[in-house]
């Protein structure tokens, strides 16, 4: 069975689990940086560069939302692949929400990746930030993509907002490591662990985190400092998937985010952001994980539940007790 998920990870362009059960990722390849001075290949300038996303990918969705958030729509243009991805990879196959690639032409991802290095044999994963004066990838680590989304088109025009702030930069790195390794990361390890001990160690790991946001969030607004910053950003895009895909297909069962009042308040708040509200669509979440994991889900019967409504209330209740 390890060998045949492997397989399957591998043919659609990820990461591909091992012989112990646990799934281990392998570094971005395309790690170039978008600078403000010229001094390097990719010059900071409007309407250079380009945006391919994956509206239900959570990696994906957090460049999304800065480049919302930063006022960039009209500065790095944009794509979004199909929900379904099968044997090829992502593709860019016609349905709701899909935008063509108007760059390229291209039909599947991993053309993209072979237009730019011809004998690159990395995973076609999403996001990738591409230049279209030099015909190459600049990155496909989100991490990084946010970062230079955050600051690099500040002298183009972009909104004046620091996501990042100096001041806050120590603790912002230690939570983001905590909440990738054991709550973004957390769920797949969880979800795509092949051995009973492989997923117990994650799933655990994925509620002794949640349980120590919940405590974080229950005295103030924001994970650091009194304003939004990127550890929200990138907590957000794992809460906003948990209740619909991560608790049931991905086996985080013990509880649901609906059951942390500090949690779901949390994300419902950030639900109301303008920029950010536009950028979810759980039609996408949902008809990827149930329908492109037949290891998982053989049928591929995509749950008429659970029902979650963000606009319910305004999510801000309690908020002032938080802060």
């Amino acid at each position: 069975m390890g060998e045949l998920i492997a397989g399957a990870w591998r043919r659609s362009g990820l990461e591909s689990v091992l012989a112990d059960g646990e799934l281990r990722r392998p570094p971005s390849v395309f790690r170039n940086w978008i600078t403000t001075e010229g001094d390097g290949p990719f010059k900071a300038e409007p309407g250079r560069y380009h945006l391919y996303v994956s509206l239900a990918c959570p990696w994906a969705h957090r460049t999304l939302i800065m480049r919302n958030i930063k006022g960039l729509t009209e500065l790095v243009g944009l794509s979004v692949v199909h929900w379904l991805m099968g044997d090829d990879g992502w593709t860019f196959s016609p349905g709701p929400g899909v935008i063509p690639d108007v760059v390229k032409g291209a039909k599947f991802l991993h053309e993209l990746y072979t237009i730019a290095d011809p004998i690159c044999t990395s995973r076609a994963t999403v996001p990738v930030l591409w230049d279209k004066y030099t015909g190459r990838i600049v990155s496909n680590e989100s991490s990084e993509i946010l970062r230079m989304f955050n600051t690099a088109f500040d002298g183009c025009g972009a909104a004046v907002a620091d996501y990042y702030p100096i001041e806050h930069r120590v603790e912002i790195d230690a939570v983001n490591a905590r909440v990738y390794a054991t709550l973004n990361n957390g769920v797949y390890r969880a979800g795509f662990a092949t051995t009973q001990a492989a997923y117990e160690v994650a799933a655990g790991e994925v509620f002794e985190t949640l349980d120590w946001l919940e405590q974080r969030l229950a005295r103030q607004r924001y994970l650091v400092g009194g304003d939004l910053t990127e550890a929200d950003i990138r907590l957000f895009t794992t809460l906003v998937r948990f209740d619909p895909v991560y608790h049931g297909h991905f086996k985080c069962n013990r509880r649901a985010l609906i059951d942390y009042p500090a949690l779901w308040a949390y994300t419902r708040d950030l639900y109301q952001h303008p920029a950010i509200r536009p950028t979810v669509d759980l039609r996408h979440v949902k008809g990827h994980y149930y329908g492109s994991h037949p290891w998982l889900n053989p049928s591929g019967i995509v749950p008429i539940g659970p029902v979650r409504d963000f606009d319910l209330h305004s999510g801000r209740e309690n908020l002032e007790e938080r802060r």
